[in-house]
């Protein structure tokens, strides 16, 4: 670098700017390069490249100020150009400074969506993503799966006429073309045509119109030739198909990719039972004597020896199919019992055992694509902060503070400083590539100031809420003691309402009130808020409450029409939270707590499975079987036998299953429920054969080996995984991610100082960690410890800041199994160039590994 006595040069690769420095600056300043970069006359720099083409990048909502020209998004704003003592490293552009935050925010948020690097592309990826257009992207999905109800078959009372649908229809296809577009506009037309989802999407909604016109002529010129909308069967492939829907996605990935695995376990189990067939077959067709109960032959052709023996299976008809045959010579049995150990022991073991194998690796899989897009995206955002000093390329206090006033605008500048002493691991004011990585974790964790903790009444009255007798009750509310009291409460409150004894019930409503209106009195509602058991608690009592005063008013006396013993037995549920401080219920309570979000998505899975199905068995069987009663003396004769004389005398009728039909799409859903228990599943489909013919079976089999066989395998191989993570972590050492182990570092517990080889930079900051009480060493059963009330410490006489890390425990099992992958890839590994759904990882050897833990 060449100097002189009013100018410096700086070499930028291929570009010589000028920058106005004294000697003194020159000799006193780190050599300072930048790469790729233009630095300007105003301290401003800008990139040559646009960074596009990545693979994996992702979409998340940016603070509102990014899409301003105000003084939060200008790089000329005072909290801008506020440099760090000793820093004057230039400043980021509006362009560079949007574009990286929008990357760690990307990171933080886990999507991958591609998007141009221009500012206005990049405003309208950061608008694409703003939580009101996401919201109504959910409102338009939910009323176009809605409009099953409102279109015939529809309910009672709510039925639209053909049109009225189809315009509602329209309406969301118009936003969801909209939402397309808005895609189209800030990707490169390559990248979105290379989305399948983008085609899946624009598939549907092209389908969709093409079947509204040819229902439209189909009603007008034949209208009772039972028009079919054979569109209405898709909808639900817009919950999959865009990136909102990452999670149920993400599912249905999984899906496909083990589905293939399986097969030939599948073939072989089908062979079997065609096998088993036509053994059967053979055995029995030939004696005309063995026939069912009810008269239906026995085994008296391959399609029904086949369909009789895969009901065997599922042990819905055992004994049943078995008791002819048995009857007739009891050495039949072993025929049964062969079938039965070979398909049901074996192979139906093998396709579990199959499909969690497959599972637990895609799952893997997942969660590595999840890192290293991740770390591809902190990478990007890296490339555009950095700066070399001193030959190594680092992200400086100066644009640290710049980026975090744009993706955390309301802290403080104490927490900013906080925040880059949490990922400065050299302790020398620079943030280095593999701790910048850390970034996205960081963000996760919970940071605030202990005022901000305060409840809202310590900060309207301070006086009385920090009293000598205010101070005695808040001792009281924290105490074991009391939690323990109204543990025995609950009891005891069992107890009364299993002896049926109502006179208490008025004593226990008034108790249980009296206990909720003590910890909101001493947490605030803020924190009261944070226990999933206080906010159970809160809405049993009240609506328990307010049953009370509505049946007071109205004057309800019949005891058998109470709704409060109803409600009040709602909290004895609270129940299960003791077993969970029992150390041998706590694994399998955590695994029930920890799968939660998962219930959820794959609720979804089959929520999509259902609809798919029951749109198609309504257009099959709708108004074929319905419900008149039983009482054959006074139904009409044309409503006898559900409706229809095909199913007089049968099993069906017998069992008064004329309920269970597809006449609605909420009776559809039931139906399907009970297929899906499996239980008399076969006579459920029983009366649909006799209503149309054997071809039905069809259905009901494609149903109960989608549903059944795959997903709800998976479904259980998702809950083995989470099991078996829980209790080995349990057993190994605690997990903890790079930046929890830098924050115990700098010192845990209320009041404790930064554990700094150096002095502090910038102010005195207190630490403060929701896992520990003043007086941890004396209670050393804390750790173990889910109590509603031990969890929220007073911390209202404390000052400084607070990190909140989450004990393992109440990790979601994605968040620990992207912890332990982690900790298994180089510090500055983002993974290979070119990151898609088929990429395959090979493991490296570390401490503790998902195959371990697995």
């Amino acid at each position: 670098m060449a100097s002189g006595s009013d100018s410096a040069v700086i070499n930028v690769d291929d570009v010589t700017v000028d920058s106005s420095t004294t000697e003194k600056d020159e000799v006193d300043r780190p050599v300072v390069r930048f790469s790729d970069e233009v630095v300007a006359d105003n301290g401003t720099r800008k990139r040559n490249n646009n960074n596009g083409g990545e693979t994996c990048t992702a979409a998340s909502a940016v603070p509102k100020h990014l899409q301003t020209n105000g003084p939060s998004a200008s790089p000329s704003s005072p909290r801008r150009q506020q440099h760090s003592k000793g820093d004057d490293t230039p400043l980021l552009g509006e362009r560079d400074l949007i574009l990286a935050a929008t990357l760690v925010l990307d990171a933080k948020a886990g999507r991958n969506l591609l998007f141009r690097t221009e500012e206005k592309y990049i405003r309208s990826y950061i608008l694409y993503h703003k939580f009101y257009l996401r919201w109504l992207l959910y409102f338009f999905i939910i009323l176009d799966l809605s409009l099953a109800f409102f279109e015939r078959p529809a309910l009672d009372g709510v039925s639209l006429p053909y049109w009225g649908s189809m315009l509602i229809e329209l309406m969301c296809l118009a936003f969801f073309t909209i939402r397309k577009l808005h895609v189209f506009y800030f990707q490169e037309a390559k990248v979105f045509f290379r989305d399948t989802k983008n085609y899946m999407i624009i598939g549907t909604i092209v389908l969709t119109i093409l079947d509204m016109i040819t229902y439209i002529i189909w009603v007008n010129q034949s209208w009772t030739t039972h028009p079919v909308r054979w569109s209405r069967p898709l909808r639900p492939f817009f919950i999959i198909n865009f990136s909102d829907g990452k999670q149920i996605r993400r599912a249905f990935r999984n899906i496909r990719r083990t589905v293939p695995d399986i097969l030939h376990v599948l073939v072989l189990f089908i062979f079997s039972v065609l096998l088993f067939g036509l053994l059967g077959l053979k055995l029995f067709y030939k004696r005309s004597n063995l026939i069912y109960p009810d008269g239906q032959p026995y085994f008296k052709t391959y399609l029904d020896s086949i369909w009789d023996l895969y009901v065997l299976v599922t042990t819905a008809n055992n004994p049943d199919v078995m008791m002819p045959a048995y009857d007739y010579d009891n050495w039949f049995v072993l025929f049964f019992v062969v079938f039965i150990v070979i398909n049901l022991y074996i192979f139906m073991s093998i396709v579990l055992a199959t499909i969690y194998y497959n599972f637990k690796k895609n799952l893997k899989n997942e969660i590595k694509t999840a890192v290293y897009c991740k770390r591809k995206l902190l990478v990007r955002a890296f490339d555009i902060l950095k700066v070399e000093i001193n030959g190594r390329e680092t992200v400086t206090p100066n644009r640290w503070t710049q980026l975090m006033g744009v993706i955390m605008p309301t802290k403080s500048a104490a927490q900013i400083d906080l925040l880059m002493q949490v990922l400065d691991i050299n302790g020398d004011t620079f943030i280095y590539k593999e701790d910048f990585l850390n970034l996205s974790d960081l963000l996760h964790v919970e940071l605030t100031e202990v005022k901000d903790r305060q409840s809202m009444l310590e900060k309207v009255m301070p006086a009385v809420f920090n009293s000598p007798v205010s101070n005695f009750v808040k001792m009281i509310v924290r105490h074991k003691i009391f939690r323990y009291t109204f543990d025995l409460l609950i009891f005891v409150n069992a107890f009364f309402i299993g002896f049926d004894v109502d006179v208490a019930d008025w004593f226990f409503l008034i108790i249980f009130s009296v206990e909720i209106i003590l910890k909101l009195y001493v947490y605030g509602p803020y924190q009261f808020s944070q226990r999933l058991w206080n906010i159970f608690d809160f809405f049993v009592i009240g609506a328990a409450v307010a049953a009370t005063i509505v049946e007071n008013i109205v004057g309800e006396t019949n005891d058998e029409f109470s709704t409060l013993d109803i409600i009040l037995v709602l909290r004895v549920l609270r129940l299960f939270k003791l077993f969970g401080s029992i150390q041998r219920f706590k694994g399998v309570i955590q695994t029930i707590v920890n799968i939660g979000p998962s219930i959820t998505t794959y609720g979804g899975v089959m929520f999509v499975f259902y609809y798919f199905f029951a749109i198609i068995g309504m257009e099959l069987f709708q108004g074929l079987i319905s419900y008149h009663g039983y009482n054959e003396s006074v139904t009409a004769p044309e409503n006898l036998w559900c409706g229809n004389p095909a199913l007089q005398n049968t099993t069906f009728y017998r069992m008064r299953y004329c309920s269970n039909n597809f006449n609605t799409v909420t009776k559809a859903f039931v139906l399907l429920t009970e297929l899906t228990v499996v239980n008399q599943w076969h006579v459920l489909t029983s009366g649909f054969v006799f209503v149309t013919s054997k071809v039905a079976r069809l259905y009901f089999f494609l149903f109960h080996v989608c549903c059944v066989v795959i997903v709800l395998n998976i479904f259980t191989a998702f809950i083995l995984e989470a099991f078996i993570l829980e209790y080995s972590l349990r057993t190994a050492h605690k997990l903890e991610s790079a930046v929890e182990a830098k924050i115990k570092q700098l010192g845990l517990g209320i009041g404790m100082k930064p554990k700094t080889d150096g002095p502090p930079r910038g102010d005195e900051i207190e630490l403060v960690n929701e896992e520990q009480l003043p007086a941890q060493e004396e209670r050393p059963e804390y750790e173990e410890s889910d109590s509603d009330t031990e969890s929220l410490p007073d911390v209202s006489s404390e000052s400084g800041l607070r990190f909140h890390l989450r004990k393992r425990n109440r990790k979601k099992v994605e968040v620990l199994l992207q912890q332990m992958f982690q900790s298994e890839i180089e510090a500055e590994d983002a993974g290979p160039e070119e990151i898609d759904e088929g990429t395959e990882f090979k493991p490296r050897r570390r401490r503790l590994t998902l195959d371990n833990v697995g």
